[in-house]
């Protein structure tokens, strides 16, 4: 019942099985507790009978009241421990399932967020997981169970009498027969209404991502307009699964009832009959009150149960991803970086084609060229944040897609085009580049990217909260801050992608000036767009289209009059360019 197939099925880890069948477990002895419970009343019924035809029936009064005292006490402790094995180990299991997901997640190569939309990545992490977390602990362990424990009780009343056995049980094979054959409907309103969802999270995040765009351009009413239709499909989308699956559950409840007039007319017609005396069928009529009722909570639920194989189906497909591997060393001769016939392509679309440099330890080797040359897929490469789609490339001799990406990333510092910073001080963001930094270290890392001019100006210095991403900085502040995170760390390798980009002239200048000293004998790629900025590097390899164009120093490549004496001359018109008022 719970072998690997279940596990799949539900998205479950193995601790998340093992507490599946702790719920399932304590929910059959409950449910033959409760029924305990009846059988006690069943024989103070009769005795209370007995007590009118014979007074000495009094002392088995008192020894069925001691049995309803246990049954109460029994009731209580089994109840508790079925609480604690369905929600409180349930809760957990949430999260390890999404701390699992996240580390799954930080794993996989870059690419594949490329091709993910981070809205419906953030659905699996919190609505999926909130999906099966009630699947988990309502659904699964109670539905079990009570399969179990009505299969259990259905045998005793088998024997006991099998004519109102069949009477009363009948009905609940056929409504879970009813509700398991609904299920295809149900599975794909489910995938529409998760698509709906998925557009509205989308919608929303757009918006909220380009309100200062939106504003500027007077495109308010258009966006919300459009937000709107996906609100509102969203809300159809749900009205009409909410009612698909009410129809087949209220179906179900109704059938699996009809068991109690079934049960009343068989019963009926027996004492007619002289077959039973009416004591039986008050039994059975009790029993019915309570066999129907671990189905009442699972038969509203079951159908969420089908709706979440949607959700289970999309944390197995993360699960299931293949992450980027290696070994767990790397001992590399030196921190040469070497391209060997590197192709690479994003999807269908090829980045890079047959690309082949060496950039050399104590060098700074400059990319330039085009937008979408492949500069930045380039770096990107080399510190195996993707991996190669041809070819191969090297660090100190050793390939890099042999070695662990976190193992590999110990060697490397980066500092990216996009700055990614976290609502923090100022100091604990600088101070990620190397866990367990000084205060001393981070405060000279710092001045060596010039933070310290503008830190010294705000409210509480290095421990000013600088908000999400930080909001409550320009970019060139943000951009000195990651610079700083990467001198902090010191590694052999730097990658240095539009470094300098929202940087004025004055500031620019003093960060090249800290990156010439601080960079000494270490291996440099480094991206630039203004040419000017990368005449102090040792080599430059040029890209066009992505493939290498030209290759050499500053002076060799701007005597050769080709692509990089082209692109230098243009910036060099470019910076003499003014607007002159006629």
């Amino acid at each position: 019942m719970f072998g690997e197939k279940f596990k799949r099925k539900y998205a479950l880890t193995d601790k998340g099985v093992q507490n599946v069948k702790k719920g399932t477990f304590w929910t059959v002895i409950v449910n033959i507790v409760v029924m305990g419970g009846v059988s006690v009343l069943y024989l103070l019924m009769i005795n209370l009978m007995n007590i009118l035809k014979d007074n000495h029936a009094v002392m088995n009064t008192v020894l069925i009241f001691i049995l309803l005292a246990v049954f109460v006490l029994l009731s209580y402790i089994t109840h508790i421990q079925q609480y604690t094995a369905t929600y409180g180990l349930v809760y957990g299991e949430v999260k390890n399932t999404r701390i699992s997901l996240a580390e799954k997640l930080r794993k996989l190569p870059l690419g594949y967020f490329n091709k993910k939309d981070i809205a419906d990545l953030t659905e699996t992490i919190m609505g999926d997981v909130n999906r099966m977390e009630h699947v988990w602990s309502h659904v699964l362990g109670y539905l079990h169970g009570s399969f179990i424990s009505t299969g259990i009780i259905a045998i005793f009343l088998l024997i006991y009498d099998w004519r109102l056995a069949i009477a009363c049980l009948w009905g609940v094979p056929v409504a879970f027969t009813l509700l398991f054959g609904s299920r295809k409907w149900t599975s794909k309103a489910s995938e529409r209404l998760k698509k709906a969802a998925i557009r509205v999270s989308d919608g929303i995040q757009e918006t909220l991502e380009n309100i200062m765009e939106i504003r500027s351009t007077n495109q308010v009413e258009r966006y919300l307009q459009g937000l709107y239709r996906k609100i509102d499909e969203h809300e159809k989308v749900m009205i009409k699964g909410e009612l698909l699956s009410g129809i087949f559950v209220n179906a179900a409840s109704v059938i699996m009832r009809l068991g109690v007039a079934t049960t009343i007319l068989v019963g009926t017609n027996l004492i007619v009959h002289g077959r039973i005396d009416f004591m039986i069928l008050f039994l059975f009529l009790m029993v019915i009150t309570r066999i129907y009722a671990p189905f009442d909570q699972s038969l509203a639920l079951i159908a969420e149960m089908f709706v979440s194989q949607v959700s289970a189906n999309r944390m197995m497909e993360i699960y299931d991803l293949q992450v980027a591997s290696g070994k767990d060393t790397f001992e590399p001769a030196g921190h040469d970086i070497e391209f060997h016939h590197v192709s690479f392509a994003y999807e269908n679309n090829d980045v890079l084609k047959d690309v082949s440099f060496i950039a050399k330890e104590g060098e700074v080797t400059a990319l330039v060229g085009p937008s979408g040359s492949g500069k930045s897929t380039c770096a990107k490469l080399a510190a195996r944040l993707f991996d190669v789609t041809n070819g191969i490339i090297t660090v100190g001799g050793i390939d890099i897609n042999s070695v662990d990406p976190e193992i590999l990333l110990s060697d490397y510092s980066m500092v990216f085009q996009e700055v990614v910073l976290f609502d923090d001080s100022i100091k604990e963001n600088i101070r990620l580049g190397k866990r367990g930094a000084t205060d001393e270290e981070v405060y000279k890392a710092a001045k060596a990217a010039n933070c310290d001019e503008f830190v010294q100006k705000l409210p509480d210095g290095y421990d000013t909260q600088i908000g999400e991403n930080g909001t409550k900085l320009s970019g060139g502040e943000r951009q000195r801050i990651s610079i700083a995170r990467a001198l902090l760390k010191d590694a052999p390798i730097v990658l240095l992608d539009e470094a300098t980009a929202s940087l004025d002239v004055e500031n620019e200048t003093k960060v090249q000036e800290a990156l010439s000293t601080l960079l000494v004998n270490k291996t440099v790629l480094f991206i630039a767009h203004r040419m000017r900025t990368v005449q102090s590097a040792d080599k430059i390899i040029v890209l066009e289209n992505g493939k290498v164009k030209e290759e050499g120093t500053p002076s060799q490549l701007y005597e050769m009059n080709g692509l990089y004496h082209h692109m230098v001359d243009l910036q060099k018109e470019s910076a003499a360019w003014k607007v002159e008022n006629n």
